[in-house]
C-alpha cells in the first residue's frame, strides 16, 4: 500500500509562495541522494516537468513528484516548514528513518 508524501499547511504555503514568485513550476520534487555521515540526504527542488517514472502526490494544493528509486526511502514522509528563531527550513518526518547523523543532515533507513 502506498501512503505517499504529504506537506503540512506551513510547507504547502511556503512552496506555493515560492512557485508564485518564481512564475513557473508544476510543484515540488522530493528525492534522496547518497551523502553525509549516515548515508542518505533529502534532495528538494522545484519540478518544472514530469520525469519518466515519477510518482505524483497532491497535498494541500501542491503537487509533489518523487522518482521511483527514492520512493522506498521516503514513503510516508510528512514535509513541514518550521521557523525557529532566525532559522527556518524544511523538516522531514520520515517513518522509515532508523538513525540520523548528529548534525541532522543525513539519515539511514
Amino acid at each position: 500500500m502506498t501512503t505517499g508524501i504529504t506537506l503540512t499547511r506551513a510547507a504547502a504555503d511556503h512552496v506555493g509562495g515560492f512557485l508564485a514568485r518564481r512564475g513557473k513550476g508544476l510543484g515540488l520534487r522530493l528525492g534522496i541522494r547518497t551523502t553525509g555521515c549516515s548515508g542518505l540526504a533529502y534532495r528538494i527542488e522545484f519540478a518544472d516537468d514530469i520525469e519518466e517514472g515519477d510518482r505524483e502526490f497532491a497535498s494541500n494544493g501542491i503537487r509533489v513528484f518523487v522518482d521511483p528509486k527514492s520512493l522506498p526511502y521516503i514513503e510516508g514522509t510528512e514535509v513541514d516548514f518550521v521557523k525557529d528563531g532566525l532559522n527556518e527550513g524544511f523538516r522531514f518526518n520520515n517513518p522509515n528513518v532508523k538513525s540520523e547523523c548528529g548534525c541532522g543532515e543525513s539519515f539511514n533507513v
